[in-house]
């Protein structure tokens, strides 16, 4: 996205309230389509982005004056409305008139390079009153693209000893006295028969053993943060995907691919931070995650965060409930089965809030056969009684064993299929787990969720028509992305709210 760095300019730049004569919305303003975002902007433009909201980041009066505020936030509303990039975005402003309309531009203006807006969103989205007496909030995910093509063990062993080369001292010396599985100035693949396992087993046993070489003989000194990142990543891909061969005991230095891919594995080096990511069971993505909290009535979107797409603290059911760490108590919280951990239902219980969340689905190794909901679990008593009568102590490890009980059991054909007969193991939150089920099924939940539920899917697609696809690397620059343009979206859904200006505050008509 078009960035500007404050001290680039010295003195704050004020738009004039006196129009050019080939000022576009002079010319071309009766032109803009009704109740667009183009119109919207071109009257309430400097209502919306006032000069004062910009004034920290110009603390001198000295220099030269800056784009005016109103005229660069415009631009960066537009640009991630539509997700265009950087030089698309040019192009708009020099040649577009609806662009030069809506920023309060002259027909002849040309492009620059507007600073960033983050925190407008919150405060034009409060004092609409919008949210005013809404109580409730609906939680959901999406999984964005990364920018990167996903790479095979190969590729990312290679250029993660290349970016070591690059970026730590000492490490071109050694890449060229002790390792030799491959020519590192050479931008292909090695030349081996790829369809033969056992020379690409070779080739990754010599790769790895290259990256324990390189770690292993640098000089010891200290690393400035790009150094040790890249020396952390070489560590990392050398790890994950490799496991020692057949016969041996992990110290002789052979390895092969592993069998089983490693959890939270790095699938790039060029983007460290894009993941493998199971949306469904049937669908594979690469990517990140993109996660929002929204007002269900309007479809506000209140809350918005960026994260990798694995990591237990990147899970739904954390990220949600920081989503909601600023609301006020007393809401009715919706969402689907990935935010129904016990940990998310007590915290929101703690907070004041009221959990409209599907339950997690209970799993069973028989079809049909018993789950654990048909056994009574006595807490207080510290006992479990199975379907069959049979009643036994709980363990502290939170396990029920029913054991010889089961063997001549008539219900044992539903309930296992074990030698050992049933055992059940109770999370640590039963009782919560449990009492979330029985809500669930419930007319009145069932109503509240089918009725409120549905508007934040309506919301991501909003946000992904024509942006599925980040055009940036890492976590923090298309989080950053993700703001601007939740930002763009909640003003167009406050334009199609009937907002407006009244001279002295924004109002819903």
């Amino acid at each position: 996205m078009i960035a500007i760095v404050r001290d680039d300019y010295g003195v704050q730049g004020r738009s004039d309230d006196q129009r050019e004569l080939l000022d576009a919305g002079s010319i071309a303003g009766h032109l803009l389509k009704a109740g667009s975002v183009f119109a919207f902007l071109a009257d309430h433009r400097q209502e919306l982005f006032p000069d004062e909201m910009f004034a920290d980041l110009f603390p001198t009066r000295r220099g030269r004056p800056s784009v005016p505020a109103d005229v660069m936030a415009a631009v960066i509303t537009l640009q991630a409305l539509y997700g265009f990039s950087d030089a698309e975005t040019v192009d708009a402003v020099t040649f577009d008139l609806r662009w030069k309309a809506a920023c309060g531009l002259p027909v002849t203006a040309g492009a620059f390079h507007p600073t960033t807006l983050t925190y407008w969103r919150r405060r034009v989205v409060a004092a609409t009153g919008a949210l005013t007496g809404k109580t409730r909030r609906a939680l959901d995910s999406t999984v964005l693209d990364d920018a990167v093509a996903t790479q095979d063990t190969v590729t990312q062993l290679i250029g993660a000893i290349r970016r070591a080369r690059r970026e730590v001292a000492g490490a071109a010396e050694v890449i060229t006295e002790r390792c030799s599985a491959h020519d590192y100035d050479d931008p292909g693949k090695p030349a081996i028969a790829w369809d033969d396992k056992q020379a690409r087993d070779r080739l990754v046993d010599a790769l790895v053993s290259d990256a324990h070489r390189l770690l292993g003989h640098l000089p010891d000194s200290e690393h400035g943060p790009k150094a040790a990142e890249a020396l952390a990543l070489l560590a990392l891909i050398a790890g994950q995907d490799v496991e020692p061969v057949e016969g041996s005991d992990g110290t002789d230095g052979r390895w092969r691919i592993a069998r089983q891919v490693a959890a939270d594995r790095v699938i790039s080096t060029v983007d460290p931070d894009t993941r493998h990511v199971h949306k469904t069971v049937h669908r594979r993505q690469d990517g990140f995650k993109a996660h929002i909290a929204i007002e269900p009535d309007t479809g506000i979107i209140t809350d918005c965060a960026l994260r990798q797409a694995s990591g237990t603290e990147n899970h739904e059911a954390v990220v949600g409930m920081e989503l909601l760490a600023g609301e006020d108590p007393g809401l009715e919280v919706l969402g689907d089965s990935a935010y129904g951990t016990a940990e998310a239902r007590v915290a929101l219980a703690d907070a004041g809030q009221t959990a409209v969340i599907k339950p997690i689905p209970l799993r069973t190794v028989i079809e049909g056969g018993f789950t654990r909901d048909d056994f009574d679990v006595d807490e207080p008593a510290g006992t479990v009684t199975c379907p069959a009568g049979h009643t036994v102590a709980i363990t502290r490890s939170r396990g029920a064993m029913f054991g010889i009980r089961c063997r001549d059991c008539p219900l044992r054909a539903r309930c296992t299929t074990s030698k050992r007969g049933r055992k059940l193991t109770l999370h640590v939150q039963d009782s919560v787990l449990f009492a979330a089920r029985r809500q669930a099924e419930t007319p009145e939940f069932q109503t509240v969720y089918r009725q409120h539920r549905p508007m934040v899917e309506r919301s991501i697609a909003w946000i992904v028509r024509g942006n599925r696809k980040l055009r940036y690397r890492g976590t923090a620059k298309n989080d950053w992305w993700l703001h601007h343009r939740v930002a763009a979206v909640n003003l167009r859904r406050l334009i199609t709210l009937g907002v407006t200006h009244t001279g002295t505050t924004w109002a819903i008509a």
